[in-house]
């Protein structure tokens, strides 16, 4: 346990670091604090926080910075999210303000605004996907053996795929098998759908299909992409940090890691918390040890829940980056509402 001075001196530790990014000496310590100690007292509670693991030196310097187990008990205990800057929500506000054809849009959108505001690297997931219910399904013929399937569902996405047509489909037959998708399968949500092709759908194409192999692989093949969580990422270039990043290598690294959906799906995870904060060695891979990921949920109701992320230094104001996470996810869900609503109303 640490005493009220300690705890009052580790969080202004943190606070001067990551505001400034220069290590923290007595003197300026001092300068700071909210209550009145001699330097010599402020001296001795820094090394007994060092002794503590809670702070460390650099190199020869005699100030200090908080580790990675300071940051934690920060984290834990003692962080309080600052009010969102007037100009900061201005900006959410006129960024989001303007009209989306999909839901995919916004998500998009609103990792560029959040890195924009932040200057670090943002990363943004929609409503979960297999909640989406199909609306829709259709072959736009493109020539030589070559389609366009269009797959649309009913949270506005549409994703398409080109494909080689087997020649043992003909159009007529494919048109057969199109309206038995539609039929027997529009209405359900896209996890009901993938079940139902791996149980009587294929079964229903035989009548029509000689072998249903072909347009199978076609529809669930775009199925499958629609149904996958898709991450957007911007800001990219934010991660070249020298507090990070320390050599080429590893930047490539880096940017193999979150142009990865599977390795970005690990990377976030399942908060068990509305906001959350991991960093170093809690995180999934080696490449992030100087790296803190601030993660925060968002509710749509009946249209289910997202996730916007925020990855950079181990070093970030905590204090501002997740009073700003916790209004941003709130403009968020309130513009993917307002998304739902208007469609509704067409």
């Amino acid at each position: 346990m640490l005493t009220k001075r300690q705890l009052v001196i580790l969080k202004e530790i943190v606070r001067l670091y990551t505001e400034s990014g220069q290590p923290v000496g007595s003197k300026k310590l001092l300068d700071q604090l909210p209550m009145h100690v001699s330097s010599a007292t402020v001296r001795n509670e820094m090394v007994r926080l060092e002794d503590m693991g809670l702070i460390e030196k650099m190199h020869l310097s005699s100030g200090r910075v908080p580790s990675t187990k300071g940051y934690r008990y920060y984290l834990d205990h003692l962080v309080e999210p600052s009010s969102v800057d007037a100009n900061d929500l201005a900006v959410i506000e006129t960024s989001f303000d303007q009209s989306y054809h999909q839901i995919d849009q916004i998500i998009a959108q609103s990792a560029k605004i959040l890195s924009s505001l932040t200057s670090y690297t943002a990363i943004s997931l929609g409503p979960e996907l297999r909640d989406a219910r199909l609306t829709g399904f259709r072959l736009v013929p493109l020539g030589d053996q070559q389609v366009m399937a269009i797959l649309v569902t009913d949270n506005g996405a549409v994703e398409n795929q080109i494909f080689n047509v087997p020649r043992e489909l003909d159009s007529e037959s494919l048109e057969k098998a199109i309206r038995i998708i539609n039929d027997q399968l529009v209405g359900l949500s896209l996890t009901d759908v993938i079940k139902r092709l791996h149980s009587d759908i294929p079964q229903l194409l035989t009548q029509y299909l000689i072998t249903p192999t072909g347009f199978l692989d076609i529809f669930g093949n775009v199925l499958k992409k629609a149904a996958q969580e898709r991450f957007y990422v911007d800001g990219k270039m934010n991660l070249i940090n020298p507090a990070t990043v320390k050599n080429v290598d590893q930047l490539k690294s880096l940017y193999s890691l979150i142009d990865q959906n599977d390795d970005l799906a690990k990377l976030i995870g399942v908060p068990d918390r509305s906001i959350e904060v991991r960093l170093g060695d809690e995180l999934t891979s080696d490449l992030l040890r100087n790296f803190s990921l601030i993660t925060a949920t968002y509710d749509v109701g009946d249209h289910g829940k997202g996730m916007i992320a925020l990855l950079g230094p181990t070093s970030m104001p905590y204090s501002r980056m997740i009073g700003l996470l916790d209004v941003f996810r709130e403009e968020l869900a309130k513009k993917i509402t307002d998304y739902y609503t208007h469609r509704g109303d067409e």
